[in-house]
């Protein structure tokens, strides 16, 4: 989504991200999930399931802000988000 302004704050602002985890065996292929996605996450994969569903796949993973819509929305509980995990820019590996 593009805005014709950017927000007086945004330099002190962190904008929380997330992972997009989908149960696709538990998915009906509705794509609400799809469609409520103000960042364009999710888009319905072209395999099946074992129920004969199209499930959503994550294409824009980076993109999540995790606005929990599409965990809100899902009738079916088959789509959850978890914060992404922060690594530290100095990690020495041993």
């Amino acid at each position: 989504m593009k805005f014709w302004r950017k927000p007086l704050d945004l330099d002190t602002q962190q904008v929380l991200r997330g992972d997009a985890h989908i149960l696709r065996e538990r998915c009906k292929g509705c794509g609400y999930c799809v469609e409520f996605c103000p960042e364009d996450v999710l888009k319905l994969d072209h395999a099946y399931n074992k129920k004969g569903y199209h499930p959503p796949v994550v294409v824009e993973g980076k993109e999540c802000v995790m606005c929990k819509l599409c965990e809100m929305i899902c009738p079916d509980f088959a789509i959850f988000i978890t914060e992404r995990v922060k690594v530290p820019a100095e990690v020495s590996h041993v």
